[in-house]
């Protein structure tokens, strides 16, 4: 089985098929769940210092904070899942 690679912006990827959930960082239960990865280090930052504009969460339960915007990821992720599908 091909491993289609979701890109997350600055050259960082992350397999396409562990990723459990794409949200916006903006609301409370988000910034607990950033701050529970950071304290029990899952937490991997890859926005090289810009403004966090997306939480990945993938199934081996670490959290993956972007600059790529939520709504960009969200759908270079479904065309990756629709062309697995094919």
């Amino acid at each position: 089985m091909e491993q289609l690679l979701l890109t997350l912006g600055f050259g960082n990827t992350v397999v396409a098929q562990k990723v459990v959930a794409i949200l916006s960082p903006n609301s409370s239960p988000m910034k607990r769940v950033k701050d529970e990865a950071k304290q029990e280090k899952r937490l991997l930052d890859v926005t090289h210092g810009r403004k966090t504009r997306a939480v990945i969460i993938t199934e081996s339960n670490h959290v993956i904070l972007s600059s790529i915007q939520f709504e960009t990821l969200s759908s270079r992720f479904e065309s990756l899942m629709t062309r697995e599908k094919e």
